[in-house]
C-alpha cells in the first residue's frame, strides 16, 4: 500500500512563501449581533465535483461521529444520485482535532483508497476559548497536512470548517469565554480554511456562517425549542445536521433535478425524465415505476429543531438538492387536487402549469417505506464503521496485527454495505390529478 505523506515542517513553511491572494468578505445581515465577525466569502462551487464510481470519505470530529449529517449524505447519494454509483465510509471520531485525523488518516482511511474526502474539523482545534493567533496557526498547519495528504494520494477535497456554537458549553476550555467568543474564533478558522481552500485549489464547505446566523434567528424567534448547534451548544440535532449535509452536497456541485412528470390534460398525453418509467397514463392518472428516489423529508414540527424536515427551511435543501416536479399542462378548471399515494393536497391551475415540487410538497409520500429501508442500513453500516477503527483498528486487535484486523473486519462490513444496494428498490406509485 502506497501512501504518501507530507512533513508537517515542509508544509507549513510552503504555505508561509505562498504568496497570499485578495479574498472578498462576505456581506453581512445589518444585525448588530455580527458587527464583530469578518467571514469571508465562500468559494465558487464546482458543478458536477463527483465522478462515477468515487469513494466518499466523510472526516470529522463528535459531530461527524454523530452519524447524522454523514447519514443523510449517503442516504441522498445512494438514493437520489444513483448514477454516480458512489460509496461512503464516515471517520468521525469524538473529541479529534486536525492534528490527531493528519496522524491516523494513513492507518484508518488511505488504506481504503478514497477518491473524495470531505473534513469538518475546527471544534475542538479552537479550544473553546477566544481566539490566539497559536490557536490558528496550529490548526493551519494540520489541516494543510491533511488537505496535502489527501492530494499526494489522489484524493480530491472539500474542506469543511466547523460549525457554530450555540451556547456554553460545560466542557469550556476558558470559563471567562463566552459563546461571543468562542464564535469569533470559530469564524477566523473559517476564513483560514478557505484560504487554505483557496491556496491548494481544494473545494470548501460553509458550515458555521449559515449555522451561525440561522442559529441566531431561529433562538429569536423559538427560543430554546429551536437549538440549530444542540441542547449542549456543539453538537446539532437532526434540523442542524440537515443544514451541514446541505452544505457539503452544495459544495459537490449536484444537479438536484431528480425527475419531472409532465401531464397535457387536454390530450392526455404524459412523460416522465430519466430514472422513471411511465407504465400507464389515463384521465389524469399516471402509474409511474422509479428506480430514482426523491429524498424522504418526512413530517416534523419546523418550529422544532429534531427533525429533518425543519432543517429544510433553513437552507434551500430541497429548492437545490430534492425536487420531483410535476407538470400539468392545458388544465382547464381552476383547481385541482393533486393525490399521492395516501395523501391529497390542492393546486390553482397556474402552480401546476409552473410545475410543483411533489418532494417537498408531500413530505411522506409512497417513497417513504422504501427510502427508510435504504437509510436503516446506511445508518447500520456507518455505526460499524465507528467500531471498525475505534474498537478493532485502534483495539487490541490492530495493535496485534493490523492487515489481519483489516480482512476480518471488512469481511463483517461488506454485507452491510451490500444491504444498501439491496434495499434499494424501484418502486411503483400512481399520482392522480383530480377536478376540485
Amino acid at each position: 500500500m502506497r501512501i504518501q505523506t507530507i512533513p508537517l515542517v515542509a508544509s507549513l513553511l510552503a504555505f508561509a512563501l505562498t504568496r497570499p491572494v485578495a479574498a472578498q468578505v462576505l456581506e453581512k445581515p445589518a444585525d448588530i449581533y455580527y458587527a464583530k465577525y469578518h467571514p469571508l466569502a465562500p468559494l465558487p462551487v464546482e458543478e458536477n465535483f463527483l465522478k462515477t464510481g468515487d469513494r466518499l470519505a466523510i472526516c470529522g470530529d463528535s459531530i461527524t461521529e454523530q452519524k447524522r449529517y454523514s447519514r443523510i449524505m449517503e442516504t441522498y447519494l445512494t438514493v437520489c444520485q444513483p448514477d454516480l454509483n458512489i460509496t461512503v465510509r464516515q471517520y468521525g471520531w469524538s473529541g479529534e482535532k486536525a492534528s490527531g485525523f493528519l496522524h491516523r488518516m494513513t492507518n484508518d482511511c488511505l488504506r481504503f483508497h478514497p477518491t473524495v474526502a470531505t473534513t469538518c474539523y475546527g471544534m475542538n482545534d479552537h479550544e473553546y476559548r477566544a481566539y490566539e493567533d497559536r490557536i490558528g496557526l496550529s490548526y493551519r498547519e494540520n489541516m494543510l497536512g491533511v488537505v496535502q495528504t489527501f492530494k499526494a494520494n489522489g484524493v480530491r477535497v472539500i474542506l469543511g470548517c466547523a460549525g457554530s456554537i450555540g451556547k456554553k458549553p460545560t466542557w469550556v476550555g476558558d470559563p471567562n469565554a463566552n459563546i461571543q467568543d468562542m464564535n469569533l474564533n470559530l469564524g477566523e478558522l473559517r476564513n483560514i480554511d478557505i484560504k487554505l481552500a483557496r491556496q491548494e485549489q481544494v473545494g470548501f464547505a460553509d458550515v458555521f456562517w449559515p449555522m451561525l446566523t440561522a442559529g441566531h434567528d431561529m433562538e429569536a424567534q423559538y427560543g430554546t425549542n429551536f437549538a440549530v448547534s444542540g441542547k449542549d451548544g456543539v453538537h446539532p440535532d437532526w434540523a442542524g445536521h440537515v443544514m451541514m449535509a446541505y452544505a457539503f452536497l452544495h459544495s459537490f456541485g449536484l444537479d438536484g433535478n431528480l425527475g419531472t412528470f409532465t401531464v397535457d390534460m387536454k390530450s392526455g398525453k404524459a412523460s416522465v425524465s430519466t430514472g422513471h418509467e411511465l407504465i400507464s397514463s389515463k384521465d389524469g392518472e399516471l402509474e409511474i415505476k422509479s428506480s430514482r428516489y426523491p429524498f424522504c423529508i418526512g413530517d416534523g414540527d419546523p418550529a422544532r429543531d429534531n427533525n429533518i424536515r425543519a432543517g429544510t427551511f433553513l437552507v434551500p435543501f430541497n429548492q437545490e438538492l430534492n425536487r420531483l416536479t410535476l407538470i400539468v399542462k392545458n388544465a382547464e378548471s381552476k383547481n385541482f387536487s393533486v393525490i399521492w399515494g395516501a395523501r391529497a393536497k390542492s393546486f390553482n391551475a397556474e402552480q401546476l402549469s409552473k410545475g410543483i415540487n411533489l418532494a417537498e410538497e408531500f413530505p411522506v409520500n409512497p417513497f417513504t417505506e422504501s427510502f427508510r429501508k435504504v437509510d436503516a442500513a446506511v445508518a447500520k453500516k456507518q455505526e460499524f464503521e465507528t467500531q471498525q477503527i475505534q474498537k478493532f483498528f485502534h483495539g487490541k486487535e490492530g495493535k496485534a496485527d493490523m492487515e489481519s484486523t483489516v480482512k476480518k473486519t471488512e469481511a463483517e462490513r461488506d454485507p452491510l454495505a451490500a444491504a444498501i444496494k439491496t434495499a434499494f428498490v424501484p418502486v411503483t406509485h400512481t399520482i392522480r390529478i383530480a377536478v376540485d
